[in-house]
Order: C-alpha cells, then structure tokens, then sequence
C-alpha cells in the first residue's frame, strides 16, 4: 500500500476498534475500500467514502466524510458498512 492508504489502514484499524467494530478481514473487500479512501482523498483532500457519489455540494458531501453517517444502519442491516470496510 501507498503512504496514503497505510495512513488510512492504520486510522480505521484504530477506529474500529474504538467502536466495537473490525476492519473487514477480506484483503479483497479491504483493499478496495482503502483504495477508494485514499482516491477521494488525493482528488478531493478529503477522506470521502469511496462506495458513495461525492456530488460536489460540501454541504451535503460532509455526511460522506468516512465513517460516514450511513455506516451504523448499514452494519445493523448488513453486517458491515456499504464499501465494506467495517464490519460487526
């Protein structure tokens, strides 16, 4: 992994374990993830979520910022947030 994206690992590994969570164990699942953060961070210089349309509006891209607001119904539903990256 790049700079950016051992940054991004290391941040949500220690995020999710602050909220009870994991990061997902599929190297696939989790390199796509990182991959995505990482793109919508150099693009954008923020860590947007890369499984959600940053749509140019900071307002309303602000509840895409990872973790975004839809990861805790998402892992209540599915187990894991949309792109993956956290699960239960």
């Amino acid at each position: 992994m790049e700079d950016i994206e051992s940054k991004i690992y290391a941040w949500a590994k220690e995020y999710a374990e602050k909220e009870g969570l994991r990061v997902n164990t599929d190297q696939g699942i989790l390199v796509q993830a990182i991959k995505g953060l990482a793109m919508n961070k150099r693009e954008h210089g923020i860590q947007y979520c890369g499984c959600r349309e940053v749509t140019g509006n900071k307002e309303k891209d602000k509840e895409l910022i990872c973790p975004c607001i839809h990861r805790t119904l998402d892992i209540k539903i599915r187990g894991s947030c949309k792109c993956g990256l956290f699960v239960k």
